[in-house]
């Protein structure tokens, strides 16, 4: 099948007339030859979400919803293959009847449907996997002390909910299997242009790319660690950037869901493993800034650290609900989108129960000198190497969901849009995406090893991504959707056929922004325009903070050097 698509370069030019009047395939015009519009990809969206409706209430009416612990665990693993498999058949029917040659619309709505695998129980590991958060939750309570900290975790949480929800709703408007919204950079280009999504996928690439560095980088540490200091600090992220490149080739997220399981419980048992040994044994002086100071544990309500030491903190916090960036990719490959805000639901309430409980826990044993992250602050060299030795995993298994997904955002939208490469369901893209790794890998080991300075890397990240997929884009986009649609509320009746002709004025006119703006739902607009601003705001200011500190450490006279072979952790 995937041949036989790739072998045809206008496959509608094979379809009879009825088919070119029902099928427009995926980045082509409307049948008017114009570009879609907002109310083109909602009508072929509302198609879709039917048609998947209908697919659960068959499976619902087929006992094949399975009880709690199964949906969350193994969600519809047999139904998703069986409606593939189903697909399959009717793509081998079809070609049957139409020739090898013959490329129909149920031929390529059934490749484009057996591309949709994934079920929300593996995109609740995808999720909490993808969260670097727990490790560095005590560090941000250490910045700023009980109080502010579950204070900022509660209200970030909330807000972090919110931002999702705004994405899942926006994406079953606008989604199809005619027009995939595939990257966050789609659903905003499909709300306010090519200038949102180029942004969207700059700050994306960006962002993938620095957290692959990071992992590196914390792997290193870890390394280091285990072998007592005596290999050189870059040979050690060296190991883990070649381990990397070998895990980076699997290509699909299914697969990496079966990873992520395996993923999730090696988290949980780190987490537990900490805080059985940082209650049982003393801080790491070695590792912590204030070196061979030995005095006693501190712990304050409210710390009154410099403000930039605080923000720097609280964006650790962010760090821990900085899923939201990949959320878009989540959905694109999942066989049932409308139940992702259940993966949502328990990932976010695990984030918040567990990932606060452990920093708090850690936070009261060892104070002031907890490290960053939180597995490398404990001073048994056994149970420590136990706890590094079981995060190296999980935390390769993270980097490299984040690189597979950094490496299809860059490969689709610069190399396929902008110099024709294929695809990556061909042979040639296959190629082309596993040198593709070898490449990002190594530019993630340049980041993580020419700023060894974990805390305000990953503070620095956070403020200028994590923070805009999270809390800003989410409703600065929903703000822009919403009007758009209320906009339509005055033109005439929609015609898929003539998708432009019902619109009675442009957004050149006022009469299109008075009915955007004055609508009934302009206590929501206020809301979602002044959080945007908010949001926007601290970001600028935390990322202002997180440089300042990125160069107060480099100026400092025990601080370590770009590739150095001295590990960040060797205060001795």
């Amino acid at each position: 099948m995937t041949a036989a698509i790739g072998a045809v370069r206008d496959p509608q030019a094979y379809l009879s007339e009825k088919e070119q009047d029902a099928y427009v395939p995926e980045n082509h015009h409307v049948p008017d030859g114009t570009t879609p519009n907002l109310e083109t990809y909602m009508y072929y969206a509302k198609i879709q979400r039917d048609r998947e409706a209908l697919s659960a209430k068959n499976d619902a009416e087929g006992g094949r919803s399975g009880g709690l612990i199964s949906r969350i665990f193994n969600r519809s693993q047999e139904s998703d293959s069986r409606s593939v498999a189903s697909d399959g058949k009717n793509v081998a029917h079809s070609s049957e009847e139409g020739g090898s040659a013959l490329v129909t619309a149920g031929e390529y709505r059934a490749a484009s449907g057996a591309l949709r695998t994934a079920t929300w129980g593996s995109v609740f590991y995808l999720i909490t996997t993808d969260i670097l958060g727990p490790y560095s939750t005590p560090w941000a309570f250490q910045q700023v002390g009980y109080g502010p900290g579950v204070a900022c975790f509660f209200v970030f949480g909330i807000m972090a909910a919110y931002g999702g929800c705004l994405l899942w709703w926006m994406f079953l408007k606008l989604d199809s299997e005619r027009y995939p919204v595939k990257s966050f950079g789609d659903l905003g280009h499909r709300i306010y242009g090519r200038w949102f999504k180029y942004l969207c996928n700059i700050l994306q690439s960006l962002q993938l790319v620095f957290n692959v560095g990071i992992i590196i980088l914390q792997n290193g540490q870890g390394f280091s660690q285990i072998t007592k200091f005596k290999l050189c600090f870059s040979v050690c992220n060296v190991v883990w950037t070649l381990a990397g490149m070998i895990l980076g080739q699997i290509r699909t997220l299914q697969k990496f869901g079966n990873i992520a399981n395996l993923a999730i419980w090696l988290n949980i048992i780190i987490l537990i493993m900490t805080m059985a040994f940082v209650a049982n044994s003393p801080p790491n002086y070695i590792a912590s800034p204030s070196g061979t100071d030995t005095g006693p544990v501190i712990t304050q309500a409210i710390n009154l650290e410099p403000f930039q030491d605080q923000l720097n903190g609280i964006m650790q916090i962010v760090f821990s609900y900085g899923g939201a960036m990949i959320f878009i990719e989540f959905m694109a490959e999942m066989r049932r989108p409308m139940d992702f805000w259940k993966a949502m639901a328990y990932s976010q309430i695990f984030i918040f129960v567990v990932y606060m409980f452990f920093g708090l826990f850690v936070y009261t044993y060892q104070g002031q000198y907890v490290i960053n992250p939180a597995m490398q602050g404990i001073s048994t060299y056994g149970l420590q190497t136990a706890a590094n030795t079981l995060y190296l995993v999980s935390g390769l298994i993270a980097a490299a969901l984040y690189g597979n997904i950094g490496i299809k955002v860059i490969y689709n939208n610069v190399f396929v849009e902008m110099f024709g490469f294929p695809q990556l369901t061909v042979t040639w893209g296959k190629y082309y995406f596993a040198i593709s790794v070898i490449v990002y890998w190594s530019i993630a080991f340049v980041i993580g090893s020419a700023i060894p300075l974990f805390s305000d890397i990953s503070s620095l990240i956070a403020a200028v991504c994590i923070f805009q997929f999270t809390y800003t884009f989410p409703p600065f986009m929903i703000l822009g959707y919403c009007m758009q649609v209320d906009a339509t509320k005055g033109d005439g009746e929609f015609d898929i056929n003539n998708p432009h002709a019902h619109r009675v004025d442009t957004w050149r006119d006022l009469s299109r922004w008075k009915r955007a703006l004055f609508t009934k739902r302009g206590f929501f607009y206020v809301w979602n325009f002044l959080i945007s601003l908010a949001c926007l705001s601290c970001a600028a200011l935390s990322a202002y903070s997180a440089i300042n500190s990125i160069v107060s450490s480099f100026d400092t006279t025990h601080s370590v050097t770009s590739f150095s072979c001295k590990s960040p952790l060797d205060n001795s």
